[in-house]
């Protein structure tokens, strides 16, 4: 392997951006060039970075910028066009969530990879938080069926809304966000998604008549445990509950809380996506006067990584993926159930019938 990894970022958004800051940051990686729709951005990003080369193609980017790697940061539209003409080029991947738009797409993908013998990680961010970890790890010692409760609705305004419009010309905000948390919710069951059910509503004339702003999906487990998510994304939405994060079994129940913050919400301030600052342990087992046998236990995780920590670790594990050869299968097969489940729920909702999976 070469000391660098050289990286082309396709995408100069708010991902985008962190991820190339972590090539530039990280031993092991080198910015080989920037692609975007946006000039402006793309050149102010470019500057800071230390006047790494710009391209306003892929095409010219893959003939001319050397590279070995490629950071697929873009809409989600795009994700599987330019995921073929990478690993046709022989590139190593990191894509963004989603991996694609259709499920056949996501597999083609995953069969391309292994053709061109080439790594492809996508951005679970999640999976590389300690602090979600530690969610998902106590969630396991709670028995099953797992009762598993997850929103993150956005109050959205202008930059943001413009995002969030944009975002919604090819997804709706259940299969954008939902692949993250229907991921927590595998991991904690991992047990076969049988059956998903969904509602939704347009709540806003800015954004096209098929399409809807706030959705929530309901997911059955092989194993009896149900969840739901629900995500919803414009300047409507409540701030009230907008991070719900609670895992419920026969033994207790793990919940995401944040005592300090007093009723206070900015659900448009990206790092608050991912912050955990508490678990909140419960214990179910009653003695023989019918009294709770233990304390709740307050586990504080207030020290965790910010937002552009997590994409460092995120290309770290992608450089390690690369110079170590890991095997990745367990980890696309998990991002292809997981789009495979929020796809199912999108077709809930236009369809009004639940979908068998």
């Amino acid at each position: 392997m070469k000391k660098h990894i050289r990286v082309i970022v396709i995408g100069c958004g708010n991902m985008g951006a962190s991820h190339a800051r972590a090539y530039h940051q990280l031993e092991g990686f080198e910015v080989a060039g920037l692609l975007a729709r946006g000039p402006k951005r793309r050149a102010a990003l470019a500057a800071e970075l230390g006047g790494v080369p710009q391209f306003d193609s892929l095409e010219d980017a893959l003939r001319d910028a050397q590279s070995d790697a490629a950071a697929i940061c873009t809409y989600p539209d795009t994700h599987a066009k330019y995921a073929m003409k990478c690993l046709e080029n022989g590139l190593h991947l990191f894509m963004e969530k989603p991996l694609a738009e259709t499920v056949e797409e996501a597999e083609a993908i995953v069969r391309a990879a292994e053709k061109a013998n080439r790594k492809v990680v996508v951005g679970y961010i999640l999976r590389h938080h300690p602090a979600w970890a530690k969610f998902i790890d106590i969630a396991s010692t709670l028995g099953k069926p797992l009762v598993m409760r997850m929103n993150l609705n956005q109050q959205s305004s202008g930059p943001e809304w413009d995002t969030h419009r944009s975002l919604m010309q090819s997804m709706s905000p259940i299969v954008d966000c939902g692949v993250h948390y229907v991921d927590i919710m595998c991991q904690m069951t991992r047990s076969k998604p049988l059956r998903v059910s969904a509602i939704g509503a347009r709540l806003s004339n800015e954004i096209a008549d098929d399409m809807y702003n706030y959705g929530q999906l309901q997911v059955t487990f092989e194993d009896g445990s149900v969840g739901w998510y629900e995500s919803g994304w414009g300047p409507m939405m409540s701030e009230t509950a907008f991070f719900v994060k609670d895992v419920v079994g026969p033994n207790g129940s793990v919940s995401i809380v944040d005592p300090g913050k007093g009723g206070e919400a900015d659900s448009a301030d990206i790092d608050s996506h991912t912050q955990t600052n508490s678990l909140l342990l419960h214990h179910s087992e009653l003695d023989s006067a019918g009294n709770f046998v233990k304390r709740d236990e307050l586990i504080d995780t207030r020290d965790e990584p910010d937002h552009q920590e997590l994409c460092n670790r995120e290309q770290r594990y992608f450089l390690k993926a690369i110079s170590d050869d890991l095997d990745l299968t367990e980890h696309l097969l998990d991002a292809v159930n997981s789009l495979r489940i929020v796809l199912a729920a999108d077709e809930s909702v236009r369809s009004g019938q639940v979908i068998q999976l």
